[in-house]
């Protein structure tokens, strides 16, 4: 049987924790940001755990060996 690849794409957006929690930047940090309030960029710019388990599920399925 062969190896199972990586999915690159998502492999750049999360971070499999030691744990095995996974960590991911929420949306919306990039651009428009002058419109938005101080508050609202820091909370942004933070890593948070994901919690919804089907999505879980599917993402530790992306990252094999991670």
């Amino acid at each position: 049987m062969g190896k199972l690849k990586t999915k690159k794409s998502v492999a750049k957006r999360f971070k499999i924790t030691g744990t095995g929690k996974i960590l991911h930047y929420c949306a919306g940090g990039s651009h428009l940001l002058s419109k938005k309030s101080s508050k609202r960029k820091r909370r942004i710019k933070k890593l948070k755990i994901l919690k919804n388990k089907g999505d879980i599920k599917v993402i530790k399925k992306l990252l094999p060996y991670r």
